[in-house]
């Protein structure tokens, strides 16, 4: 086998035809086109030809449309082999490669962001929202001529009563599933208890500047209500109207200056009762005894003078 018949071959790229020489000369015809189609003195100067194929050449012309930067409009013309006369094929606005586009469209229940949602709005949720979960509601109920009826359920819990001495009814099992959240068509599933608290961790978690200042964590606070459920264990309601997160859903490691031990103020000190005695009289003397030393005897000039 020869070297040549071995030798690897690399597949080659189509290859564009050289535009036709009529049609790429068609320039007035293909302005004439474009003035047609949009409104006038919008189509700027010719700014080059393109060929799509045999005897098929696009004319681009710049488009001077307010709002439509780096737009072009894009006339095709074509002719018919053996024919010398070029026809129009189609006309068409379309963006260049520096062209102003506006943004992907994104659906509606994408482009929803928190507080968008007023008064007499609704927001329905998809059947198959992965945040979502069936819950339990009763209706798998067993019939009446079940083996499980109530009539039967009824006379077991007797039964078990009587030979364990336990008191619980059906009543009371109904009471623990509508405290634990049953009774909904659907319940929160894995993945949107986990949104749920990712959110809550950003906006009122431990990285946060306040709990990084804060003197404890929301854990020791008196003010914490913890929630029910798994999110028990992480999250609870903050009820310090001090706070500012009072009323937000609060990560227990979260802290803020209001937390319920962080300063807690001295009772101010009562002055002892006056001891005052009004049943006896104190003497107090106009003049100190005379052998005191302190004064000598009066003097009776002065006291002609009016001075004692």
């Amino acid at each position: 086998m020869s070297a040549a018949t071995t030798r690897t071959r690399t597949p080659r790229a189509p290859r564009t035809p050289a535009p036709d020489r009529l049609c790429a000369e068609a320039v007035d015809l293909a302005r004439e086109a474009a003035e047609e189609a949009a409104a006038p003195g919008v189509v700027g100067e010719h700014s080059g030809v393109v060929s799509e194929g045999d005897r098929v050449v696009t004319h681009y012309f710049a488009c001077k449309e307010p709002g439509y930067r780096g737009w072009r409009w894009a006339v095709t013309v074509t002719r018919a082999s053996r024919a010398k006369n070029v026809t129009l094929d189609e006309t068409v606005l379309l963006p260049g490669p520096d062209a102003l586009l506006a943004p992907a469209w994104v659906p509606w229940s994408e482009r929803l962001r928190p507080g968008d949602l007023g008064p007499g709005d609704l927001l329905p949720t998809e059947e198959d929202d992965p945040r979502l979960e069936p819950g339990y509601t009763g209706e798998d109920a067993p019939p009446p001529n079940s083996a499980v009826s109530t009539d039967l359920a009824d006379h077991l819990d007797t039964e078990d009563a009587e030979l364990t001495g336990r008191t619980t009814t059906r009543g009371a099992v109904a009471a623990v599933a509508d405290e634990l959240g049953m009774g909904r068509a659907r319940v929160l599933s894995r993945y949107g208890l986990r949104l749920a608290a990712d959110r809550w961790d950003e906006s009122f978690g431990p990285r946060t500047p306040m709990a990084q200042a804060a003197p404890a964590s929301c854990r020791t606070c008196a003010f914490l209500v913890p929630l029910a459920g798994s999110l028990r264990q992480s999250f609870g309601l903050c009820a310090n109207e001090l706070s500012p997160a009072d009323g937000r859903v609060v990560s227990l490691e979260y802290g803020c200056g209001g937390h319920s031990e962080a300063a807690v103020v001295p009772a101010p000190p009562r002055p002892a009762e006056p001891v005052l005695d009004s049943t006896a009289v104190d003497p107090f003397p106009l003049r100190p005894p005379a052998d005191s030393g302190s004064v000598g005897d009066p003097d009776e000039t002065s006291e002609d003078l009016g001075h004692s």
